[in-house]
C-alpha cells in the first residue's frame, strides 16, 4: 500500500539547473550584446580615425596655417596704407569701387604694409607708412606670400611683382580651388577701412575633399 504522505513529498520536489534550450538562449543573448558593443567600438574607432585624418590632412593644415599667418600680419599692418589687387596674367591692378565710394570689392591679392624695426626718429616721419610689406597672391593653384622691404613694396608701377634678393617667398597653401580677398572701400581710390576678409578653399590631394575657411583681420595700426 502506498503511503499518501510519501507521494505528496515526492511530488513536491523542485527541479534545479538549466535545460539545454535555456543555455543556448542565454548564450545567444550574450553573443548579441557582445556583437552590438563590438560594432559600436569599431564604428567609434573608424569615426575617430576619419576625424583625426581630416584634422591632420594637408588641406586642413594649409588652411589653418594661412588663417594664422593672414591674421598675424594683418593685425600689425597700417590700416591707412594697404591695397587689394585683381590679377590678370602677371599684372596686378588696384581694385576700385564701381559706383559708390563705400563699396565691398573683391580681389585675388592683398598687400599689407607694416613696421619691422624698432621705434626711431626716422619712423616718426609721417611720410613713412611702413618699413616692410606682405603680399598674399595666387599663383596657379598655390597661395603665395612675398615678404620684403617697403619701399619699394610688392608691386611695381607697371603692375608686376617686385622680385629680388631682398624678397622672401613662402608657400602657404597648395591645391587652392578658390581664393578671394575683400574689404569695404572709403573712397574712389580704393582705400579701405582697415578690415580685410579672406575666403579660401583647398582640395585635399588624396581624396579631393574640400576645406573652406573664412577669416577676417582688423588692421590695428594707424600712422600718420
Amino acid at each position: 500500500m502506498i503511503n499518501p504522505r510519501c507521494e505528496i513529498i515526492n511530488n513536491s520536489k523542485t527541479r534545479t539547473g538549466f535545460t539545454l534550450v535555456e543555455l543556448i538562449l542565454a548564450m545567444s543573448a550574450t553573443m548579441i550584446v557582445i556583437l552590438i558593443v563590438g560594432s559600436l567600438l569599431v564604428s567609434g574607432q573608424k569615426s575617430w580615425a576619419r576625424t583625426f585624418n581630416y584634422a591632420n590632412s594637408k588641406a586642413q593644415l594649409d588652411a589653418i596655417a594661412t588663417t594664422i599667418t593672414f591674421g598675424a600680419i594683418g593685425r600689425k599692418s597700417n590700416r591707412l596704407d594697404y591695397k587689394l589687387f585683381e590679377i590678370n596674367g602677371n599684372t596686378f591692378s588696384t581694385v576700385l569701387p564701381e559706383d559708390d565710394p563705400e563699396e565691398v570689392v573683391v580681389g585675388q591679392a592683398v598687400e599689407f604694409h607694416y613696421w619691422d624695426t624698432g621705434l626711431n626718429d626716422d619712423i616718426l616721419d609721417t611720410s613713412i607708412t611702413g618699413t616692410a610689406y606682405a603680399l598674399f597672391y595666387l599663383e596657379g593653384d598655390t597661395l603665395m606670400l612675398d615678404l620684403g622691404p617697403y619701399p619699394p613694396g610688392g608691386i611695381d608701377e607697371d603692375g608686376s611683382r617686385f622680385e629680388g634678393s631682398s624678397v622672401k617667398t613662402l608657400v602657404l597653401a597648395q591645391n587652392v580651388t578658390a581664393l578671394e580677398f575683400s574689404h569695404t572701400t572709403r573712397n574712389l581710390q580704393g582705400d579701405g577701412k582697415g578690415c580685410v576678409r579672406l575666403n579660401l578653399t583647398v582640395a585635399d590631394p588624396n581624396d579631393n575633399k574640400l576645406t573652406t575657411v573664412t577669416a577676417a583681420t582688423l588692421l590695428r595700426n594707424v600712422w600718420p
